[in-house]
């Protein structure tokens, strides 16, 4: 596949990486056949009926927003502001042996049997269209093409550009637009097949990671440290006191915080609970499922896309710390087109050595001017 992206020529302000480190962009048009429409017929029976009567009684008409124009908006601002540093590369399927290390096998074979065609799987509007089951495979192998490019040393980070999303994906059920859980099959690659041992999972997206947490609950070999709206937002999961169980008690750390959490909230929360945590687990790799809906634009949650930016230079510090600067993102949410590529390419440009600002309070630097202006108006001094 040729990709439209121009060279990028000009250079940004260092700030961490060197000019010969090397950003990966894993992008694959085979997931742009991922196209539930609610208008067409689906399959037959109780669950078809059931989201019938969901959507028939909204008030206004209902979308799936899960749709291809959010990786068309993503490539389009790439390509019309091109980064230097960055390369691209295809996916590729996962293979059903991939696929199994983190879903049954019954699931799977249910799943292929809905190829090519359109199907509800759940009721919380999670569905197929004729090529939504080549794109899944496409999105969870695009995550591992990601994985496998920073282990073989071809990138110093990647960034999977992945849909359908996957950290709500459970072994054994579809859930929140995922079929496939893209980030969970990449870890487990990493560990069986890439030599890791310990894989930190950092879950930023504004709805809880549930598939991820399900799939891992009782792994001590995957720490998922899960940042999210707290319940009962969807998928009303990831309580405080949710630490795993088993041989993996301690390795599921959640922290659910409230829909008006900044820039400064997320930041603190990164470096009061995800740093020790990391410090602690001493991971081989991290992988970040990378939501954008934290963004304020998408009405979740109240980040800026600096602060996408400091948290991505708190990934890359830990990385660097830990596991020779090797870290993976995997796309997951965001739904307002504008606030999702502008927050990809805001990674992208950490990842390549961009500056990160200093974060401040909104408003605080134009009261601090307002201030400067008018104080001397009411002093008597001449």
């Amino acid at each position: 596949m040729q990709y439209p992206f121009k060279e990028a020529k000009d250079g940004v302000g260092k700030a961490m990486n060197s000019s010969d480190d090397k950003v990966l962009v894993i992008h694959d048009e085979r997931m742009l056949q991922h196209r539930p429409d609610v208008d067409e017929r689906f399959l037959p029976g109780r669950l078809d009926r059931r989201v019938r009567e969901i959507l028939d009684g909204l008030a206004v008409k209902w979308h799936y927003p899960e749709h291809p124009g959010r990786l068309s908006a993503i490539t389009q601002r790439l390509e019309a502001n091109p980064l230097p540093g960055i390369s691209f590369r295809e996916g590729r399927p996962a293979s059903n042996a991939e696929l199994a290390r983190v879903h049954t096998r019954s699931y799977l074979r249910e799943i292929d049997r809905l190829r090519d065609q359109h199907a509800w799987l759940d009721v919380d509007t999670t569905a197929v269209s004729p090529g939504s089951v080549e794109a899944a495979e496409v999105a969870a192998g695009s995550a591992i093409v990601a994985v496998e490019a920073i282990i073989h040393g071809e990138a110093q980070s990647a960034f999977a550009l992945c849909r359908p999303p996957g950290h709500h994906a459970e072994s054994v059920r579809a859930r929140g637009f995922c079929l496939f859980n893209n980030v969970a099959v990449a870890a487990a690659h990493a560990r069986e097949a890439l030599g890791c041992e310990r894989v930190l999972v950092v879950d930023w997206d504004a709805h809880h990671g549930n598939g991820t947490q399900e799939i891992f609950w009782a792994s001590p070999g995957v720490m998922l440290v899960d940042f999210h709206r707290a319940a009962p937002f969807y998928p009303g999961s990831g309580h405080l006191t949710d630490v795993g169980a088993g041989l993996g008690e301690g390795y599921t750390v959640n922290v659910p915080l409230p829909g008006e959490v900044g820039d400064l909230g997320m930041l603190r929360a990164f470096r009061e609970v995800l740093v020790p945590a990391a410090d602690w687990f001493q991971p081989d790799l991290i992988l970040v499922s990378a939501g954008f809906d934290p963004h304020r634009l998408d009405l979740c949650m109240n980040l800026t896309h600096d602060g996408f930016r400091n948290m991505t230079r708190v990934i890359q510090e830990l990385a660097a710390q830990h596991c020779d600067g090797r870290a993976a993102f995997v796309l997951e949410g965001g739904y307002h087109l504008d606030a999702l590529s502008q927050g990809v390419r805001a990674v992208l440009e950490t990842l390549a050595g961009g500056s990160v600002p200093e974060l401040v309070e909104p408003g605080y630097p134009e009261v601090e001017e307002a201030a400067a202006f008018h104080r001397g108006a009411f002093s008597e001094e001449p």
